[in-house]
């Protein structure tokens, strides 16, 4: 398959298949601060725990999300 031979770097029969590389862009968009929701909608999953691999916000993602926190608050 053309898509295997441009992506095996491991030898034959080691590359992406086409659903891998469909996916292929999620962690970066993840990485990149796209919300879940967003994650979703471009790859088209419909349950969240299909996509939340693909969903790492960063430290400073979270950082903002806490600082939105009054003292004392905590997210249940």
């Amino acid at each position: 398959m053309l898509l295997d031979a441009h992506t095996a770097l491991g030898g034959p029969d080691t590359g992406w298949e086409l659903h891998e590389f469909r996916h292929s862009a999620l962690p970066h968009l993840g990485e990149g601060g796209a919300s879940l929701l967003m994650l979703m909608a471009e790859s088209r999953h419909k349950k969240t725990e299909n996509v939340r691999r693909y969903f790492h916000p960063s430290p400073e993602a979270i950082a903002e999300v806490t600082s939105l926190l009054g003292p004392g608050d905590r997210l249940r």
